[in-house]
């Protein structure tokens, strides 16, 4: 029995007539990409969560050769996204992607240990290239591409995104309550620990199985479709240049800021081993509440729709980084920090629901990579160098309250170059789409209100 599409809308294609997934299968592989997610952040965690103190108290760099590698790094991910989320549309719901990314994460513990560490130490130019390339590969672009293939899994199946993505945070959290400690041990400790968790998250990509008949089959059709023209037709589009300026002015400003955050609270404390204690137990906390925001987030996104949601979400970034600039004691520096909380959820889930609602579904994952990632580093290339001067020249305090400020000056002006969520696109206002061209991706009936999945029962 053949698929029927019917409406052009932004939202998933209704299906009528489709083998759908069993129930067991939906709950299988919902816990699965959820477990996945969980051992991704661990890893992760393990070898990032303390990368600038590492880098400033390890490897004994300045915190302006500091913002130079995280320049690097950002700079090796500008190149991996384009090729990572064209790659992943054209394998829609195929593993094969994930598998290079488990391999890469496979050998952190002796990447960071034998050759990133210490080629930053001896050849500190060569050590920026390697280590850019392989933090892309493995982690910073890897992590897009995971959360890519869970949400759109999630409207395969029918559940939401923000439910199985809450178990990365928890992830992160479990994992950074150790890092601190283990790093003031030795932090090869968390290098070796993150190469363990690296091959459970491996085996559970391996377990995730798609059926679904015809429905899977359209997904994969579909996906066989995308070509580079399509990706290029993104840059006519006014609503991908309006999302582009969002990302770079506010969520890079503040990617920027957050990296060297760690930093800049260990310093608060009389000593680095207890700052870097307290900001893992921090750290670890604030993550548990944003695992909380995750699975709140969806109701809150729904009821204000992704633009309006955006702009809540800049708007308490230039909250937190200008309360830093204003606060020294550490309790209330502590209590800023707890706003990402409430922060990440927002706008992760409202960043999916507006590229949904205002682009074609077989495009998720490009306009994804390129559309939010990329265009975070690019901006994250740009302003840490000069992040980097103010902290060397005027130090962290009034840097914060000028990186606060761009902040909350491009979030106002977003207010007119965001799309309005009313002024949902047509998948047919792409250009150069051929006519026999599937409008999008077959992922879930649709259902409720404008068409939007309902998540099912799990």
């Amino acid at each position: 029995m053949t698929d029927q599409f019917t409406g052009p809308g932004p939202g998933p294609a209704r299906t009528t007539g489709t083998a759908v997934p069993g129930a067991g299968r939906r709950r299988l592989n919902f816990s699965l990409v959820s477990a996945a997610l969980f051992m991704f952040f661990v890893t992760w965690s393990l070898s990032w969560s303390l990368f600038s103190i590492w880098l400033t108290q390890d490897i004994g760099l300045s915190a302006g050769r500091s913002s130079l590698v995280i320049s690097a790094n950002a700079i090796g991910c500008l190149i991996t996204m384009p090729l990572y989320g064209y790659v992943q549309d054209r394998l829609g719901l195929r593993k094969n992607l994930l598998y290079w990314i488990a391999g890469l994460m496979l050998v952190v513990g002796p990447m960071y240990i034998y050759v990133y560490g210490p080629l930053l130490r001896a050849q500190f130019a060569l050590g920026l290239v390697v280590g850019a390339a392989y933090l892309a590969m493995a982690f910073a672009v890897a992590v897009a591409t995971l959360e890519s293939y869970a949400e759109r899994l999630g409207r395969f199946h029918g559940f939401e995104f923000g439910r199985a993505r809450m178990f990365g945070s928890l992830g992160w959290a479990a994992a950074t309550f150790f890092a601190g400690r283990l790093f003031n041990v030795d932090p090869r400790l968390n290098f070796w620990a993150a190469s363990v968790s690296a091959a459970v998250f491996l085996a559970l990509i391996v377990s995730i199985r798609v059926t679904g008949g015809s429905r899977s089959a359209a997904v994969d059709e579909a996906a066989a479709t995308v070509s580079l023209t399509d990706v290029k037709a993104l840059l006519r589009l006014p609503a991908f240049w309006g999302l582009l300026l969002f990302v770079v002015a506010v969520t890079a400003t503040y990617n920027t800021y957050d990296q060297m955050f760690p930093s800049y609270f260990a310093s608060l404390f009389a000593t680095a081993g207890e700052g870097n204690r307290m900001y893992s137990d921090l750290n670890s906390v604030q993550v548990f509440l944003e695992a909380g925001g995750m699975a709140l987030a969806p109701f809150l996104v729904n009821r204000l729709g992704p633009k309006r949601s955006l702009l809540l979400s800049g708007c308490i970034m230039a909250a937190r980084i200008g309360l830093s600039g204003l606060v020294t004691d550490p309790v209330a520096i502590s209590a800023v920090k707890l706003m990402h909380a409430a922060e990440l959820p927002i706008m992760l889930i409202a960043i999916f629901k507006y590229i949904n609602l205002h682009f074609e579904s077989r495009l998720s994952s490009s306009i994804y990579l390129v559309g939010f990632q990329l265009a975070a580093q690019l901006g994250a290339a740009i302003i840490s160098p000069l992040a980097g001067i103010g902290y060397d020249s005027v130090g962290f305090a009034p840097t914060y309250l000028l990186m606060a400020g761009t902040v909350a000056v491009f979030t106002a002006i977003s207010v007119l170059t965001l799309r309005p969520d009313a002024k949902a696109l047509p998948s047919a206002a792409l250009p150069d789409t051929a006519p026999d061209m599937p409008v999008s991706v077959p992922d879930v009936p649709a259902s409720g209100r404008r068409g939007a999945a309902q998540p099912v029962k799990l």
